[in-house]
């Protein structure tokens, strides 16, 4: 086994297994759930998108018609022949929520059905997403069909409380409020009454309740990736950004390394964390400590500083465990010279010597090369939710929100993508609704560069971004045109 893993992560340091795909079980005798696609807004025909994945022209694709929500520019490029098809995949959409108010006085009697049924109020969602593929464009494609509705069924469930301002959100749907203490342990009248200073509940702000219910519609959509892998062929998996403006604030979710940030008067606001193998390594090495199954009996939880060899048995040698942060020393044993969970630094970075994330949705039957250990259980769907509040500042022309695959990220830095697109922002009509488009195009021919005789270079003669790059850029100070909640 430990031959078969050093194979892998030599394959991996060559750039053959460096997406994980060909660790992913192919299923090749169950139909395609959707047809490889570009994002239906770019209203590609089939010659276009066949033309797009040209790997060496490498085309930067834009938007036809300026028509995205708050005017958002978008471009994308694809890579340099990592995989043979584009595996980024972005969604846009206005979403209607729609709820049934609680006064009954607002509704009216269907005769034909003889039933009661009540007015229907509804209140816009506005969403941009970005999910970056791996093993196959299969699962970053379903994404992009289905997030956004399982966001909007998670935000009808509580969509009466979010558009009362003035509700605390009650603790038990269905009681009042007074009914609802009068029933808590150790509220005054009831069975297990305690003194008044112990009673307390906790208050829960309505954004809260948006956090929640974008979470829980990345876990249904994993679980919804799970259930149709069953009947359709859906590769690999997906890192997912998402960012969702609802009520005045922006709520970005991110699970993976794809990467936001806002440019608000020449500040650099990051609204996104990345999450790798290095940024997690506690959690995964915590799991697998709990669970040494998982581990296959081929690898070891434990993080040293390199490979430990044979001739370094009962040596002391550094070491980290999900308990620390810094590092100590221990005797290595036997079971040290297993192969460690976390191998590698930076992009090079591997669960199990197999993938680079940690975060996102799919890999459901990803496993270690050669071998029947399965990655997914180190895998999470949850993202890490950011808030901002648009109503809190004056935003401008120039004042903008920048999502982007790790194509990006992995060539330009936060200030270099800032001073990039506040300079090229700068030389615009504020008035010209192009803007930000072009804004994109020229961040993404920023980190894709030229082709040269030693590959694609940018700036500085440094090697240009090899994969897969998209690009939204949203400015800011539509969203506070937006009309008020109703």
């Amino acid at each position: 086994m430990i031959t078969r893993v050093r194979s892998a992560v030599s394959s991996i340091i060559g750039g053959i297994m460096a997406s994980g795909s060909s660790a992913h079980e192919n299923h090749p005798d169950l139909p395609l759930r959707f047809p490889y696609s570009r994002p239906d807004f770019l209203t590609l025909s089939p010659d276009e998108v066949e033309c797009s994945a040209d790997h060496i022209s490498r085309p930067i694709l834009i938007l036809k018609e300026m028509k995205l929500p708050w005017a958002a520019g978008y471009a994308e490029v694809i890579n340099a022949g990592k995989s043979a098809l584009n595996e980024d995949q972005a969604c846009c959409e206005v979403v209607e929520l729609r709820k049934r108010p609680a006064d009954p006085s607002t509704a009216h009697v269907d005769v034909s059905m003889n039933v009661c049924v009540q007015e229907v109020k509804e209140q816009n969602f506005h969403y941009w997403a970005l999910f970056d593929g791996h093993g196959g464009s299969g699962a970053a494609v379903f994404a992009a069909k289905f997030l956004h509705l399982h966001i909007e069924e998670q935000l009808q469930e509580v969509l009466e409380i979010l558009q009362n301002p003035s509700l605390q959100p009650p603790t038990c749907l269905g009681l009042s409020r007074a009914a609802s203490l009068r029933g808590a342990a150790g509220a005054p009248g009831s069975p297990n009454t305690m003194a008044p200073r112990f009673f307390m509940e906790k208050k829960i702000k309505q954004e809260s309740l948006v956090v929640g219910a974008i979470e829980n519609a990345f876990k249904e959509m994993d679980a919804h990736i799970s259930r149709e892998r069953m009947v359709y062929s859906i590769s690999g998996g997906c890192t997912a950004l998402v960012v969702v403006y609802l009520l005045g604030k922006l709520y970005v979710a991110n699970a993976g390394d794809s990467r936001a940030l806002i440019i608000r008067g020449g500040e650099i606001i990051p609204m996104s964390s990345s999450f790798t193998p290095e940024s997690e390594r506690q959690r995964l090495q915590f799991l697998a400590h709990l669970q040494p199954s998982l581990l296959g009996n081929d690898f070891t939880h434990l993080e040293f500083p390199r490979r430990v060899t044979k001739k370094e048995l009962g040596k002391r040698m550094l070491y980290r465990d999900f308990t620390m942060n810094g590092w100590a020393y221990k005797t290595v044993q036997e079971e040290d010279l297993k192969f460690p969970l976390i191998y590698g630094e930076g992009k090079k970075a591997r669960v199990l010597a197999t993938i680079g994330i940690t975060r996102g949705l799919g890999d459901h039957d990803l496993k270690v090369h050669d071998s029947d250990i399965a990655i997914k259980p180190f895998l999470s769907c949850s993202p890490e939710v950011k808030i901002y509040n648009l109503s809190q500042f004056e935003h401008g022309a120039d004042d903008v929100m920048i999502l982007a695959t790790d194509g990006l990220w992995d060539v330009l830095s936060n200030q270099e993508v800032a001073e990039a697109v506040s300079g090229f922002l700068g030389n615009c009509d504020p008035d010209d609704q192009h803007r930000y488009t072009m804004a994109a195009q020229d961040l993404v021919m920023k980190a894709r560069g030229v082709l040269r005789d030693r590959g694609w270079r940018i700036a500085g003669d440094r090697l240009g971004s090899g994969d897969d790059i998209s690009v939204f850029i949203i400015p800011l100070m539509h969203g506070i045109k937006q009309p008020p909640p109703s």
